[in-house]
């Protein structure tokens, strides 16, 4: 998968800019604040509708716009696809080939892409809401379907919700269809969650070995559903939320589901959320990503764009030299930095180069040379 051209407009410090690609490496070069980050988000926000860097859609508007948007001309199985995001304050739209899409779960799984950042260690040490949002993101990546599921069981809580709170009496029939279309959907997320921590550890193990000689690393998905053969589940989540209901109708709120679930990575059979070192947790978050690129190649036969935002000069050689077996493999990769010496002199010497200032970009060519 390639991204060979990006247009961007009044996306956070970018008024109108469109930009052409190495199929294989391009570094943004620059000083801080310049806008080398902004445009791997783009580029990540193009491919999931989100960004990694904020939760609120607005703050990727230029200042005073009333719009942003990114149009994406994608490469893939030597066909050219046209993907166009438009983000407005209330409002969000996708299109492919010009065609407008009615929901966006239609759109995402299209590009993949997976993000290097040093936010990144807020996923490990941040709160079990930001692990889940993350988490949902990455499985959306591989499953579209997944988007449909979230955003059922997300209307189907509030109702739920909204109905504890504002029924004195509660309508046992009505509420039991509640319940039970919430259960439904529990049960689909739950699995879609664990398929994805199941290839997640099917190779972690060998990327966390390969950087630190030791294997004993592993990813749990800490779910409320007890794990069990798939035809019980049912049967175990009506019986939980049949034991809770007197406490529900009291507290008027429902007290289960997924949306409470978390994800935890245990190193040495330490659980690393809350007491592991902060090397430990770049060395996870890393494993985590690059397993997620083994799962792109070897379960989808994919080859995802990789974006790495200045991450080389927080890495040691070995970390370095994991990351650059896959930057050499034949992956598309955008890379920003504040100083070229950074980063190896193999990537540089093969690279497109555009240099970042005050939203303006120059390319300058393989190696810098014009």
């Amino acid at each position: 998968m390639i991204l060979k051209k990006l247009q961007l407009k009044n996306f956070r410090n970018y008024d109108d800019i469109t930009l052409e690609f190495d199929k294989k490496i391009n570094i943004f070069i620059g000083n801080n604040a310049q806008g080398k980050t902004n445009i791997l988000e783009s580029i990540y926000v193009l491919a999931v509708t989100k960004s990694h860097r904020t939760s609120k859609d607005l703050f990727l508007l230029k200042q005073d716009s009333l719009f942003t948007k990114i149009i994406g001309l994608i490469e893939d199985n030597d066909k050219e696809t046209e993907y166009e995001l438009l983000i407005k304050k209330e409002e969000k739209r996708v299109s492919i080939n010009k065609n407008p899409l009615k929901k966006v779960s239609e759109y995402l799984s299209n590009i993949n892409a997976i993000m290097f950042s040093p936010d990144d260690l807020e996923i490990i040490k941040g709160s079990p809401q930001l692990r889940r949002s993350f988490f949902n993101v990455e499985i959306s990546g591989f499953n579209n379907d997944y988007v449909r599921y979230l955003s059922e069981y997300n209307k189907v809580l509030k109702s739920r919700n909204e109905y504890l709170k504002t029924n004195d009496s509660i309508n046992k029939e009505y509420f039991d269809i509640l319940t039970d279309k919430l259960i439904d959907l529990n049960i689909k997320i739950y699995l879609e969650r664990r398929k994805f921590v199941d290839k997640i550890n099917k190779y972690i193990k060998d990327i966390y070995k390969n950087i630190t000689d030791k294997d004993n690393i592993k990813v749990y998905y800490d779910s409320f559903i007890d794990d069990c053969e798939e035809e019980n589940l049912k049967y175990q989540l009506q019986e939980k939320y049949d034991r809770l209901l007197n406490n529900e109708i009291f507290n008027q709120v429902t007290l289960l589901g997924v949306h409470k679930d978390d994800f935890s990575i245990y190193i040495d059979n330490v659980k690393i959320n809350n007491y592991g070192s902060q090397g430990q947790h770049r060395v996870a978050i890393l494993c985590l990503k690059l397993a997620e690129i083994e799962i792109y190649k070897q379960e989808y036969k994919k080859e995802p764009i990789l974006l790495l935002d200045d991450i080389f000069s927080e890495l040691d050689k070995i970390k370095k030299g994991n990351i650059i077996k896959y930057v050499e493999n034949d992956l598309q990769v955008f890379i920003t930095s504040t100083d070229l010496d950074n980063i190896d002199k193999k990537i540089v010497k093969n690279a497109d180069i555009f240099e970042v200032e005050n939203g303006k970009i120059t390319r300058g060519g393989k190696n810098g040379r014009k």
